[in-house]
C-alpha cells in the first residue's frame, strides 16, 4: 500500500550536528504521526537519491540520522543539500508493503490492558485489529519492529516493572503503539499475545522483512 505525502502536515525539521560524521534531521521531541511520516519519507528520499559523501541512513521514530564521510564531504554542503531534499518531501510518497500477522491473543498482560481501557478482552482485541497499524520504525533490537499509532482510546504507559525476557514473536503493547519481538529480550510493554512471524533471519538480504512505512493488520488466530 502506498499513499502520497501532504507536505504541509509535516513539522519543521531541525539539522543537528553529530560529531564529526553525522548529521541528524528530527521532526519532533514527541512521537506524532506527522512527525513519523516525514522521518520515513525523507529516508526513502535519501535512499533512492543518496547525497554523495552519505555513508548510512538511520530512520528513527520521528528523526533520520546520516552518517557521512568526513574525507569526501562537508557538512556545510550535506545540510545544503538537505534543505533542498526536505523542501521536496510532498513529492516522495509514503511506502507501504501490505502484511497481515496471525496473533493468539493469549499474553498474560491481556486481561489487565482490557481492564486499564474498560474492556473486555474480546472487545480490546477486536478494537486492536479493527484497522492495520503503520510500521513506525524497526530496531532496538535485531528484527524489533514498532507499529502504530492507536488512537488515544487504546493508549496506556508501560509497565512500571520489565520483564528480564520475553520469547521472540512476543506482541507487546503499550504508549499507543504495537510491537513484535524478533529475539528474546526484556521489555517495559505488556505481552498481549504471541506470533509465529519472524521479521529476522541473519541471513536474509535484508535482514528484516518489515519496513518503515509498511502496513500491518494484526489478526486473531486460534
Amino acid at each position: 500500500m502506498t499513499g502520497s505525502s501532504d507536505p504541509e502536515t509535516f513539522p519543521t525539521p531541525t539539522i543537528m550536528p553529530l560529531g564529526d560524521s553525522g548529521l541528524l534531521v528530527r521532526f519532533g521531541s514527541a512521537l506524532t504521526d506527522a512527525a513519523n511520516r516525514a522521518a520515513i519519507v525523507l529516508a526513502v528520499a535519501l535512499e533512492r537519491d543518496p547525497i554523495a559523501g552519505v555513508v548510512e541512513i538511520v530512520p528513527n521514530l520521528v528523526s533520520v540520522l546520516l552518517r557521512y564521510d568526513p574525507w569526501a564531504s562537508a557538512p556545510a554542503a550535506i545540510a545544503g543539500e538537505l534543505r533542498l531534499r526536505l523542501f521536496a518531501l510532498g513529492d516522495t510518497p509514503v511506502p507501504g508493503a501490505s502484511w497481515t500477522i496471525p496473533t493468539r491473543f493469549d499474553g498474560p498482560d491481556l486481561d489487565e490492558v482490557a481492564a486499564m481501557l474498560g474492556m473486555a478482552a474480546p472487545d480490546f482485541v477486536a478494537a486492536h485489529n479493527a484497522k492495520p497499524l503503520r510500521v513506525l520504525a524497526t530496531g532496538f533490537a535485531p528484527g524489533f519492529v514498532y507499529c502504530g499509532l492507536h488512537g488515544e482510546g487504546l493508549v496506556v504507559p508501560r509497565r512500571t516493572d520489565v520483564r528480564p525476557a520475553v520469547p521472540p514473536g512476543s506482541v507487546l503493547f503499550a504508549a499507543g503503539q504495537t510491537a513484535v519481538t524478533a529475539t528474546e529480550m526484556p521489555t517495559g510493554w505488556y505481552v498481549i499475545g504471541h506470533t509465529d512471524f519472524r521479521n529476522f533471519d541473519p541471513a536474509g538480504a535484508p535482514p528484516t522483512r518489515l519496513r518503515p512505512g509498511d502496513m500491518v493488520a494484526f489478526e486473531a488466530a486460534p
